[in-house]
């Protein structure tokens, strides 16, 4: 059988097993600050396009075949919203903010799960908690919202010894776990914005590597809304057809521990193996590929993974799951 056979073959297969789609438009907007903002959605489409060079054979979503179809045969895992979301009111690429911490340039391309095209326009939002746990907007309640508090001033820094051990009991900490939306109880939004794919589905962001809090591994929060409408104002109407978290792997946590901020967090750190949100599913649940200096981490990560969706579907929450999967593969 021919490779285009294969890649013909597994589409098909995607498409019998996908079910009725379901469509549930609601309304949304998000509010700009400045108009010149939309009007650069698109920039940035080189950087975005050489930071995803090798992330076409992402087990996650797709896989390029040697006449460079991608065939694809999986979606990305839905997770949790968590409690720290706000409808995006930031249209931007660099959402750092001055925020102290490792450069992160995050590029995700976003495709649909059953024909393998590039979902153009989509609103992708992303938020995370700063190198030393705490989430915007939500500053009053500390260190992720968990209980972890600030780090003092006098914490101990330097490379930790070996991997943090132990299974977070008690209750579950706030800041991706559920438990329900909290509302803000403050004006800020740094490491939290909005962006537009492009033709290729891509959108890239610039930020900082995030730290952690009690309860939980090293993670980023992500939606994709579609079928919206791009204006003046920001992004309106349409629907989440994705939501989830994308995370780091051990080695890369335990590099950008040694680095200041990141060294003055005290706070008990969950490993990805002990995190009760990550899927164990590798590429496919979220987990990002990353490339940095291994001995000069400091100098910045470029991460990137592709991700797929069913745009014709409702995801905004844990209370609605992916109905729809393939299972063959490319060969």
């Amino acid at each position: 059988m021919t490779g285009n056979e294969t890649a013909n073959e597994s589409q098909e297969q995607v498409r019998n097993q996908s079910p009725a789609h379901k469509r549930d438009l609601t309304r949304r907007k998000v509010v700009v600050a400045g108009g010149a903002a939309v009007a650069a959605v698109g920039v940035g489409g080189g950087l975005a396009a050489s930071a995803f060079a090798d992330g076409a054979t992402s087990t996650g979503a797709a896989k390029s075949t040697a006449s460079g179809v991608e065939t694809c045969y999986t979606l990305t895992s839905e997770t949790t919203e968590g409690p720290y979301y706000i409808d995006a009111d930031k249209i931007r690429q660099d959402i750092t903010e001055d925020e102290e911490g490792i450069p992160l340039t995050l590029t995700l391309k976003v495709i649909d799960a059953e024909s393998c095209k590039p979902v153009r326009n989509a609103a992708v939002d992303i938020w995370h908690c700063t190198a030393l746990g705490v989430y915007s907007g939500y500053e009053a309640m500390g260190s992720g919202g968990g209980g972890g508090g600030g780090a003092p001033t006098d914490a101990p820094s330097g490379t930790p010894t070996d991997t943090p051990s132990g299974t977070p009991t008690g209750e579950p900490p706030s800041g991706g776990t559920g438990g329900g939306h909290s509302e803000p109880t403050d004006d800020e939004r740094y490491l939290r914005g909005t962006w537009k794919t492009d033709k290729r589905g891509q959108v890239t962001f610039k930020s900082v590597f995030p730290g952690w809090y009690q309860g939980r591994c090293v993670h980023i929060h992500v939606k994709v809304h579609v079928d919206g409408e791009w204006t003046d104002a920001g992004y309106e109407g349409g629907h989440t057809c994705h939501t989830g978290q994308l995370f780091f792997d051990e080695k890369s946590v335990l590099a950008s521990a040694a680095v200041e901020p990141y060294s003055t967090n005290t706070t008990t750190r969950t490993t990805l193996t002990e995190d009760t949100i990550y899927p164990q599913n590798g590429h496919e649940g979220g987990l990002l590929f990353l490339d940095y200096d291994k001995k000069r981490i400091a100098k910045g990560v470029r991460a990137h993974l592709t991700m797929g969706v069913a745009p014709d579907e409702t995801h905004d929450s844990t209370d609605t799951q992916p109905s729809a999967s393939a299972s063959a593969s490319a060969s």
